[in-house]
């Protein structure tokens, strides 16, 4: 049974997102008057809850302050949440955020092989849109046989709903598809829906649980920046293609 579709996670997977969000969060603080600025150590800490809003509820669940004050600000969660996103796509359709290296090279790698493409993610439809409009041209979303984003399932990652929605609609098994990933909770939710998962660690994830993943590489890798040397072992090339993960796929079905 040969690959059919890769699923892939956004934000810190296709892209390093996730300083343009908290840059993005920042400004919407500032613009709502909010006295709140999220240093990277600590937007690292909240990457640990998954999806922007919950993320502001952790925050204010956080805060040294009354009830009553806590009510306050959690009423204004929706209204700065659609602050930051505007903000965010603003900075995304600027060209501030290009893709990791190596992913343009292989969602190309995919459509020759006829490998379907597909997302699975927490963010919101407006965000995957932004990023892959301007990275990949005005067509870029007819590339993508299904986007599964953050409104589209009550529980998100690492419940395993946003994997099996997108397998629902690709009409596919898991077993046929491989996801590609680059947090712990995003590792935990494409294995709770049984598929084979390789995960590409970025800053703000590197120091993650990394142990049930199927294959851990820095990057997917590119002709002018091949992966190191005990990477590229792991896969025997330079970068990651269709073939190896094909052979990552392969070795996963051998396992069970």
């Amino acid at each position: 049974m040969s690959l059919r579709a890769l699923i892939f996670d956004v934000d810190g997977t296709l892209a390093d997102t996730e300083d343009a969000h908290r840059s993005a969060f920042n400004e919407a603080f500032e613009q709502m008057g909010i006295g709140w600025n999220w240093s990277r150590p600590t937007y690292a800490h909240l990457l640990l809850v998954t999806g922007g809003k919950e993320r502001l509820a952790a925050h204010v669940a956080s805060l040294p302050v009354s009830p009553a004050e806590r009510r306050a600000l959690h009423d204004r969660i929706d209204a700065i949440h659609e602050a930051k996103t505007r903000n965010y796509t603003r900075l995304v359709l600027a060209g501030a955020i290009p893709l990791r290296d190596g992913v343009k090279r292989l969602i190309e790698d995919a459509a020759h092989s006829e490998v379907r493409l597909s997302i699975a993610t927490t963010t919101t439809y407006a965000n995957v849109e932004a990023l892959l409009c301007t990275c990949l041209g005005d067509d870029a979303l007819d590339r993508f046989a299904v986007i599964g984003a953050g409104g589209d399932v009550a529980r998100k990652k690492p419940a395993p709903d946003i994997y099996e929605y997108v397998l629902d609609r690709l009409n596919a098994s898991a077993d046929q598809c491989v996801a590609i990933e680059d947090s712990a909770n995003g590792l935990r939710a494409a294995k709770a829906a049984g598929l084979c998962t390789i995960v590409t660690p970025s800053y703000w994830t590197h120091a993650e649980d990394f142990s049930e993943a199927d294959l851990v590489l820095p990057a997917l890798g590119s002709v002018d920046k091949p992966l190191p040397s005990d990477a590229a072992a792991l896969i025997g090339a330079g970068m990651l293609g269709i073939r190896e993960i094909e052979g990552c796929l392969d070795t996963m079905r051998q396992g069970k």
